[in-house]
């Protein structure tokens, strides 16, 4: 990830040339990021070793970002604006997620933090893009130990969020 973040002038570059609003370049450089680091982690960054690391990277992400931002200019989103005869009452709407959802957010991070690792690392596993057979298979542990220790994980997060609330 270190590598990824580190050519985020790259993806800025890429951005701003492509024409991408101001307020809209955080967002977008946010999905590239995930996008970029699921692909790492599903396998699909396969570089030429024969040539240049950081120039394969670099071209990689360049091609990640216009595939995004192609995507995301041809968004309905983007495309249909809604006209209002007075603008400034849409200010009174909440934006963004709720003052609940913020908060039911921080007390699952609280919670899983204070899981034990092995916990926190099964339930990690259901993120994996690969099946949990094989996340046994990589841990040297039989399938139902793996379904096991999720099982148990899921229940100790599910005792610590009803003793948080």
């Amino acid at each position: 990830m270190e590598a990824i973040l580190a050519e985020r002038s790259v993806i800025v570059a890429s951005l701003i040339a492509s024409g991408v609003p101001a307020r809209d370049r955080a967002d977008v450089e946010q999905g590239i990021l995930l996008g970029a680091w699921r692909s790492v982690r599903q396998g699909r960054y396969r570089p030429d070793p024969k040539a240049d690391p950081r120039a394969g990277l670099r071209g990689w992400l360049y091609g990640i970002c216009w595939r995004h931002v192609s995507h995301y200019l041809k968004s309905a989103y983007v495309r249909r604006m809604v006209l209002s005869a007075q603008p400034l009452g849409w200010l009174h709407e909440p934006v963004g997620p709720s003052l609940e959802a913020q908060v039911a957010a921080r007390e699952t991070l609280l919670a899983i933090e204070s899981l034990k690792p092995w916990q926190i690392e099964a339930l990690l596993s259901v993120d994996d893009p690969e099946s949990l057979a094989a996340y046994a298979r990589r841990r040297r542990m039989n399938q139902s130990t793996a379904a096991s220790r999720l099982r148990l994980a899921r229940e100790a997060l599910s005792l610590r969020l009803r003793r948080l609330r």
